[in-house]
């Protein structure tokens, strides 16, 4: 009798098994850059957490790096972020809440393979939510819920568990339970390992919350938690086992349920239980389609594409970084690659990790992984690059503008700058440049999703090119401006 051959696996398939590239996505003001924060702290890759509207004496959020994200406490553009949990490595993709940046989020999700959605508790389903969602479903991407600010008054549970199914026309499996509401919210119950987990607060939530654990039946309980809650928390989990919904994983990949957490990413309440089960739940790196047909992740050639360019992230530097998902085989610094738009051979000689504007020399990475290539004027928004045989992923769509301006410089002597600074964020997505003869003048109009990019245009050029400018709001939604149609220029 022989003994059957067992193939061990090879070095990339070890390493696309433990990869997790995944985004965070949610309405404005749910929670989603806090929870970032805190995903960080337990992941070790930060040592205290960062508030999004910081006082003088707390550090800024390490995905908000922007100035103007700084001053106003939002996102406006997608950061990357790279941390390990457990033996895995995550890549999180941190993105734009406000709808006026949904093009930065929808180029962003086409380089995930899940998605963690944040729900306010007390608001549930809002409006970009929804809308967020839908792109989600377009790409199959499997969505895990978590439901945040139980520290403030909220919903019912059951009633916001409702609201996700009908709304968003998906299953919705609760995976812990909440243990108070409001003031009296202090921990969670963790229904696949049958744990109670009481925490307690930490100043500014800038360290992780200490957790004492009990079980649902245990004599310590009444003490840990209160006679009135162990009361309340055997009745919600007695109901929840009677008309309850199972999970199923294959149903959860397919992008038809979705698994909810419960918690407080300020108060830091059920964030470790979430990373361990955005751990054990969330895909490796997916398989891409492309027009040869599908590239696995394991393939041996190595295959990327660029979803983002953003200059000017570090002032040391002053270049514009083109972000490349790396979709299968190894990538490694100074491979020579094609460039099938241009027809070229380029040779990637300076790549970079990237940790929000932070970056540092990579040697090497794997299907999932984010690689910031130095980027003067070669790369653009959907482009492929790959060894072997030829090979190109799909194109990803530029938004139509539904809104426009007229571009006014207060100083005529920085034409060169305000054309460069104009050239690099049309070249990110950020803006659309359109120009039009207005009274025999060429007149510079800019084309954008929400008014919102308008402000962002105007606070870059001035912090990053030195030029000062105004905007003139135009009266229409339709690309014409005096009865002429306005042309964007041939790149």
């Amino acid at each position: 009798m022989t003994n059957a051959v067992v193939s061990r696996p090879t070095d990339l398939e070890q390493e696309v098994a433990r990869r997790r590239t995944f985004a965070i996505i949610s309405h404005p003001d749910a929670g989603k850059t806090t929870l970032t924060e805190k995903l960080l702290l337990y992941g070790g890759a930060i040592e205290l957490a960062g508030s999004v509207r910081a006082r003088k004496n707390q550090r800024q959020t390490t995905s908000d790096w922007m100035e103007m994200e700084q001053q106003r406490g939002i996102s406006v553009t997608a950061t990357a972020l790279q941390f390990d949990w457990k033996g895995a490595r995550l890549n999180l993709l941190d993105t734009p809440g406000h709808e006026d940046f949904s093009e930065d989020t929808y180029r962003t999700l086409m380089a995930v393979d899940s998605a963690v959605m944040v729900i306010d508790a007390a608001r549930g389903i809002e409006a970009q939510t929804r809308k967020l969602f839908d792109v989600c479903r377009q790409r199959n991407i499997p969505i895990l819920v978590f439901v945040n600010k139980l520290d403030h008054p909220s919903r019912e549970p059951l009633s916001l568990l409702d609201e996700i199914e009908s709304v968003l026309d998906i299953g919705a499996v609760p995976l812990n339970w909440p243990i108070g509401n409001g003031p009296t919210f202090q921990g969670i119950y963790d229904l696949q390992r049958g744990r109670v987990m009481q925490f307690s607060r930490t100043a500014h939530g800038q360290k992780r919350a200490p957790v004492q654990i009990s079980t649902l039946d245990g004599p310590e309980l009444t003490g840990l938690i209160g006679e009135d809650a162990a009361e309340q928390l055997r009745e919600d989990v007695e109901l929840l086992e009677i008309a309850g919904e199972d999970f199923e994983f294959e149903r959860f990949l397919r992008g038809d349920l979705a698994p909810v957490f419960f918690g407080s990413a300020l108060t830091n309440f059920g964030v470790e239980v979430f990373l361990d089960a955005l751990v054990d739940l969330a895909p490796p790196p997916q398989p891409r389609a492309s027009d040869q047909g599908i590239v696995e992740p394991t393939r041996e050639d190595f295959t990327g594409f660029v979803f983002k360019i953003q200059a000017n992230m570090d002032p040391r530097h002053r270049d514009c970084m083109a972000f490349l998902r790396v979709c299968s085989g190894r990538f490694e610094k100074g491979v020579l690659v094609h460039h099938p738009r241009s027809g070229k051979d380029i040779r990637l000689s300076r790549p970079h990790r990237l940790f929000a504007q932070e970056r540092e020399t990579v040697e090497s990475a794997y299907p999932g992984d984010v690689v910031g290539l130095v980027n003067p004027g070669v790369f653009a928004i959907g482009d492929t690059v790959h060894t072997g045989d030829l090979v190109e992923y799909r194109a990803i769509p530029r938004f139509q503008p539904e809104r426009f301006a007229r571009l006014v410089s207060n100083d005529v002597s920085r034409t060169k700058q305000l054309s460069k600074g104009l050239a690099q964020l049309d070249e990110e997505g950020a803006i659309q440049v359109f120009h039009s003869i207005d009274g025999g003048a060429r007149a510079v109009v800019l084309g954008a999703v929400g008014d919102l990019q308008f402000d962002v245009i105007i606070a870059r050029l001035e912090n990053e090119y030195g030029v000062t400018t105004r905007i003139e709001r135009l009266p229409y939604r339709l690309a014409q401006l005096g009865g002429r149609d306005v042309r964007q220029p041939r790149r």
